[in-house]
């Protein structure tokens, strides 16, 4: 990966709740379908790209704001090789619980998502990059980019109202299946475990987990690795110790799976990466958080 197309991020340990990502030519940068616990937003700033969300396949283009609830399962790729260019922000999810609850939209202190996978508002599109502007800004106040993050959010909720939101029903049996995963996934899981603590046959886990959350459990399970790997490197963990404790066989398989589902190698996205010469108007980033 060049200095063109490696992936920018950027951290602040006075901000531990959000981090941002910008690729500027996203042609070589491809990622397999994965969810977040956080919450995502980002914006196209030039080209178009595939946005596969869900079932659902979308062309998106500059002007684009794409929004990712925690768990939607999801992925940005090239069209063919026409250019392309993103920033994202990755928001703790309790953060913005806390902010929706704050703003009425959120009465039980619960998540609200969204029921819109993208937008075209020019409002929301021109906001986000002025935001991200202020954020990687190392001369800017903490104060001024904490008062700009709850402007902006306010802003999006205000504009994707998603107090109507049909909440989706709740299948208590997959649910304790993913919990199972979630709370051994670092650990070499059976299939006949996960059945057990869920109370169900296997044929039938492998079908219905797959349409209620999107990935196989084998997929969602690999997907709770990669994010636990990403806390540690943010800690500045070795790449081969962070491997072996989030369950994988070998350090390559890590590699792969991380590329895989983050576009960016182990390396790059814990030693937080600066401009290089060859690429203006970057600002500098910061070094990753430690906690």
């Amino acid at each position: 990966m060049t200095a063109a197309t490696a992936p920018l991020f950027w951290r602040d340990p006075a901000l531990a709740f959000i981090e941002a990502r910008t690729i500027a030519d996203g042609r070589k940068v491809t990622y397999t379908r994965h969810s977040h616990e956080h919450f995502s937003i980002g914006a196209v700033t030039t080209g178009c790209s595939y946005y596969h969300y869900g079932a659902q396949t979308f062309e998106i283009s500059a002007g684009t704001v794409v929004l990712m609830n925690p768990g939607d399962v999801h992925a940005c790729n090239p069209i063919h090789d026409q250019h392309w260019s993103y920033q994202m922000l990755y928001i703790d999810t309790l953060w913005l619980t806390d902010l929706q609850h704050q703003l009425g939209f959120s009465t039980d202190q619960g998540y609200r998502p969204f029921n819109t996978p993208y937008t075209r508002d020019a409002m929301l599109y021109a906001g986000l990059l002025a935001l991200y502007r202020i954020l990687v800004d190392e001369r800017a106040e903490p104060l001024q980019k904490q008062s700009a993050l709850v402007s902006y959010f306010t802003e999006v909720q205000q504009r994707l109202n998603p107090v109507d939101t049909p909440l989706r029903e709740v299948n208590g049996k997959l649910e304790r299946a993913a919990d199972y995963i979630r709370e051994h996934c670092t650990q070499a899981l059976k299939l006949g475990d996960i059945c057990l603590a869920a109370e169900l046959s296997p044929s039938y886990l492998i079908r219905a987990f797959k349409q209620y959350y999107g990935l196989t459990p084998h997929a969602f399970l690999v997907n709770l690795r990669i994010q636990f790997a990403r806390a540690q490197l943010r800690q500045g963990e070795l790449i081969a110790d962070v491997a072996l404790a989030a369950g994988f066989a070998d350090q390559a398989h890590f590699q792969r799976a991380f590329k895989q589902h983050c576009a960016a190698t182990p390396g790059q996205y814990r030693d937080v990466l600066k401009p290089s010469a060859n690429t203006p108007h970057w600002p500098p980033a910061t070094r990753p958080l430690s906690g």
